[in-house]
């Protein structure tokens, strides 16, 4: 006879279900465990909004918040509670307990929970509930048999009227838990952690077990803010997007001439790396420009410039990029990389994509990053960051600074499709940009060095001999030609 495959219970949280291969255990327990400032209860109360919009009803017991506390602190990930629970698809019990009233005088059960449970299952038909946090019950009392039994007895009880629950537990100084028994009990267990290395704080979650299901093992950053909870699956990106071999332009034309098939090839990624002052940013903004020019839709992320800079900047090159923001084709993300941590960066990154499903994405400068964590540290984040555009098809564009990211041995040399190469130059006396085209993988491209030059008409690419040329006929006072 063959094992029954265990069903799943959508959560609705980016990332989690993925990781836990659609959800969790229907019709089972899952524990929560985490310390201060987790989200825990958060994580609850998203998986019954969740339900209540595809048509499942559910109970949330609360033991340390009131109804309107709970519902204020919904309201900040952007969850109507309260019109849900006016609704009848969420129904909030506030159960009030005084951990000085609670006295072990004979043996203890949770009979008077089973009954306020029933009720609130019976008359709201629900399908979900998330009970924040049984600990409180358990103040106070030290038969640990006792506990066990009656938790083991609850999750029963919850299983047979075919809810799929949470329950939230503290965590231990030496285990998951508080009481060190929960986790055993349960059919799926999930450890929250909010951790701060070098002054920056990074939320993470594993699986520690998921009875009778395939589940992701490694720890994975999450992120929560105003619009949700999302999980970053780290373990998910491989190796088997698609090479598409459609051709798209860089916006600089003499630079889409010097590759064969005219352009880039779409979804690649393209680095562009080189001094202070070679003009990094200008290529980055040429690309994103280019794609909103065929109505795609481009994300800019920088970190050294704020928008109105950038936007001005660009302007005197002849890049115009208010017109595409006008239109709502690209959108700026503008700040410091040192205010969050590489994973949270990743998980801004993954939020972001998923909300705007641009077609090209700027990272203006990925050596920024050097301050948040060792060679290796940013190596990882770069590669899940490749990732990730690349199995969704989005051309991206990386500038670097630093000649750390000029060797073969670079974080991220390895993983460019396209890695072009800027420089400052003196020659007799002034200052000449040049660049080449380092590698380009798939397509023929031009070996040769280019001078780079920058005006109100945009970025001209010329040839070494044709700016020889071009200088000997204005030191003999001819006219200089274009540039």
């Amino acid at each position: 006879m063959s094992a029954r495959m265990i069903e799943h219970c959508p959560t609705g949280i980016a990332g989690l279900d993925e990781i836990t291969s659609g959800g969790l255990p229907a019709g089972r327990t899952t524990l929560i465990s985490g310390g201060p400032g987790c989200g825990k209860t958060l994580f609850g109360a998203t998986f019954l909004v969740n339900g209540a919009r595809v048509g499942e009803p559910g109970v949330f017991i609360a033991f340390e918040e009131r109804e309107d506390e709970i519902i204020a602190n919904a309201a900040s990930l952007g969850y109507d509670l309260q019109q849900l629970v006016d609704d009848g698809l969420i129904e909030i019990d506030y159960v009030q307990v005084n951990r000085d009233q609670i006295y072990q005088t004979g043996d203890f059960d949770l009979a008077a929970l089973f009954i306020r449970l029933d009720l609130a299952i019976r008359t709201s038909g629900a399908k979900r509930v998330f009970i924040d946090t049984l600990e409180i019950l358990f103040a106070g009392l030290d038969d640990t048999v006792a506990l066990r039994s009656e938790l083991r007895r609850l999750f029963g009880w919850l299983g047979e009227r075919g809810v799929t629950s949470i329950v939230t537990a503290e965590r231990g100084d030496t285990s998951l838990t508080r009481h060190g028994f929960e986790e055993y009990v349960s059919d799926c267990v999930i450890l929250l952690d909010h951790r701060v290395t070098d002054q920056l704080a990074t939320r993470r979650l594993r699986i520690v077990k998921f009875r009778g299901s395939a589940h992701g093992l490694n720890e994975y950053p999450y992120l929560i803010d105003d619009a949700g909870i999302s999980v970053i699956p780290i373990t998910s990106f491989d190796l088997s997007y698609a090479a598409s071999t459609e051709i798209i332009s860089t916006g600089i034309a003499d630079l889409d001439a010097m590759f064969e098939p005219g352009g880039l090839f779409r979804g690649t990624t393209m680095m562009v790396s080189g001094g202070s002052g070679t003009g990094k940013t200008s290529f980055a903004a040429s690309v994103a420009r280019a794609a909103c020019a065929r109505g795609e839709r481009a994300s800019y992320f920088a970190f050294e410039e704020s928008v109105s800079q950038i936007v001005r900047n660009m302007g005197s090159i002849g890049v115009d990029l208010t017109t595409a923001i006008d239109d709502g084709n690209l959108q700026i993300v503008a700040g410091r990389p040192t205010q969050i941590g590489l994973e949270h960066h990743l998980s801004v990154l993954h939020r972001h994509v998923e909300r705007v499903r641009p077609s090209v994405v700027i990272m203006d400068p990925i050596t920024d990053f050097e301050a948040l964590g060792s060679h290796d540290d940013i190596k990882a984040m770069l590669v899940r960051m490749v990732d990730f555009l690349k199995q969704r098809g989005i051309t991206s564009v990386f500038t670097s600074l630093t000649s750390r990211y000029d060797t073969e041995e670079s974080s991220v040399s390895s993983l460019i499709d396209t890695w072009i190469q800027l420089s400052n130059e003196e020659r007799d006396g002034r200052l000449v940009r040049a660049m080449y085209v380092r590698k380009s993988r798939g397509m023929a491209h031009s070996e040769r060095v280019r001078v780079l030059e920058l005006d109100r008409n945009g970025i001209t690419l010329r040839r070494v001999d044709d700016e020889t040329e071009r200088k000997d006929a204005i030191q003999d006072g001819q006219p200089a030609g274009r540039g």
